[in-house]
């Protein structure tokens, strides 16, 4: 995040930081309302072995600019992977172009901004590590994953490691620079059983912070114990009955529910153009008084973490629900300034490529009161749902269905059997009404959440408690 470092960016691209200011000024006109310059350079490295032989080991790189113009609700914007003076100057001309109005201009205002804080240090890069380095992990890590059961038949194993740096240069001509390291460890074995059958587990492990320690023995140890574990349990699982019933979310990942049919819900395009179930109800009660749901890019080395936007606009903790009642979405400049409200941290892009769109970071409900056995021995019968997989979800309507990969039939208060092809079923904006106890156990996944959304994927992070939801489909093969 140096002064330094990023002078010596712009001295390998043969350019300066007048030359930026110029660009972004020759995209602003007389017509137009705001314009900024998004400048990417990145690297990645990803690292596969497959029952210990090494099945991908590639690099890549890019860089590129993006310009963009504002006018009223237009957006004009061009990007290019020419890095001179000249091949920017067209981008902002096409750029203004595209959302020229033939208007005044109804400048966006830019809040004052200081030094934005560093939220992922880190003293080996994440693609400094050597390559030799990681096979001989994965190694290891498939090795210590047959180990710990004979019944593994498969190891799949991969190192991920990325490196964003970015520049942002603004309409007031303020320039903001980041670094952006991101790291993800995942683990993937198959068991079999006596009869035959096949069961999967997994570990993932990560997030914007160092690599040495996620490829250190007793990380690789505790992933493979992990992966292990679950692939065992569902060996076991039985068909799980189909219903109507009363559902405990784990800690953790099953936030994952939370992100997909509220979290989208909540961003500020959405809910400006009235296409989501959150649209207009700002002061509404919209969950049980006992949910309290934030959006969070300060959470330091976790996956969704920021120092700045992909507008420049400093990471913050943003509040979305309230004690159920909703208080705001997320915003980035655009959809802040149609809506009269201050963004909020949370525009984002996969690359210079892309428009900045409204994103999640980290997402999360805070913790409540209740324990986490106590909610369990509540129910009388229902669902223990652990880990999630794929899902589906309508923005619109917030209906979802959602695979649960590590599930168990919970009885009398008592956790049981692990189930098999559970399915849950639901609505978002209902399922937070049915909240009826939070543990106060909250719970991050920090290494593996991505986040699509018109065509681009960006890092992300989820939490929450241990809670209860009275009343939920759950799809099956018996019937209940």
């Amino acid at each position: 995040m140096s002064t330094d470092t990023q002078q010596h960016l712009l001295a390998e691209l043969g350019l300066d930081a007048g030359d930026l200011t110029r660009v972004v000024e020759r995209a602003l006109g007389a017509s137009v309302d705001y314009a900024d310059l998004f400048l990417e350079r990145s690297r990645s490295e990803v690292v596969a072995v497959d029952d210990g032989r090494v099945r991908t080991a590639s690099r890549s790189a890019g860089q590129g600019v993006g310009v963009r113009a504002i006018a009223g609700e237009r957006q004009g914007y061009a990007h290019t992977d020419a890095l001179n003076v000249p091949a920017l100057l067209r981008a902002a001309d096409a750029a203004k172009a595209i959302a020229d109005e033939g208007r005044g201009p109804s400048r966006i205002a830019l809040a004052a901004a200081g030094q934005p804080a560093d939220r992922y240090p880190v003293a080996v890069a994440p693609l400094d590590v050597p390559l030799d380095q990681k096979v001989a992990a994965l190694g290891k890590l498939d090795a210590l994953c047959r180990a710990a059961d004979a019944r593994v038949t498969q190891v799949m194993a991969q190192v991920s490691a990325s490196e964003q740096t970015v520049l942002i240069v603004r309409g007031d001509g303020r320039q903001t620079f980041d670094v952006r390291p991101l790291v993800r460890l995942d683990c993937t074995v198959l068991v079999k059983g006596a009869d035959g059958r096949l069961a999967r587990g997994s570990f993932r492990g990560g997030g914007r912070r160092e690599a040495g320690p996620l490829i250190a023995d007793a990380a690789l140890q505790e992933a493979a114990a992990e992966a292990v574990r679950q692939a065992l349990v569902n060996l076991d699982a039985v068909d799980v009955p189909a219903g109507v019933m009363d559902v405990v979310l784990g800690p953790g990942w099953p936030a994952v529910l939370l992100h997909e049919a509220i979290g989208h819900g909540l961003e500020g395009d959405f809910n400006r153009k009235g296409t989501s179930a959150f649209a207009g109800r700002v002061g509404e009660r919209v969950a049980s008084g006992l949910c309290t749901v934030v959006d969070d890019g300060t959470l330091q080395g976790d996956r969704g973490a920021l120092n700045v936007d992909d507008e420049g606009t400093p990471a913050q903790y943003t509040p979305l629900i309230e004690g159920g009642v909703l208080v705001g979405y997320m915003q980035d400049l655009l959809n802040a300034h149609l809506m009269g409200v201050a963004p909020t941290g949370n525009g984002r892009r996969q690359s210079y490529a892309h428009l900045p769109l409204p994103r999640m970071r980290n997402t999360y409900m805070l913790a409540g009161q209740d324990d986490p056995e106590e909610i369990v021995r509540g129910v009388s019968k229902g669902i223990y749902a652990v880990d999630f997989g794929g899902g589906q979800v309508d923005i619109t309507s917030g209906k979802f269905v959602f695979e649960m990969t590590e599930a168990y039939l919970i009885e009398d208060g008592r956790i049981g059997a692990p189930l098999k092809g559970a399915t849950l079923i639901g609505n978002g904006p209902d399922v937070l009404t049915r909240v009826s106890a939070v543990g106060h156990d909250l719970g991050f996944q920090k290494a593996q959440g991505t986040c699509g959304k018109d065509g681009q994927s960006v890092p992300v992070g989820v939490g929450q408690p241990t809670l209860r939801v009275d009343g939920m489909t759950i799809g099956g093969s018996q019937v209940a």
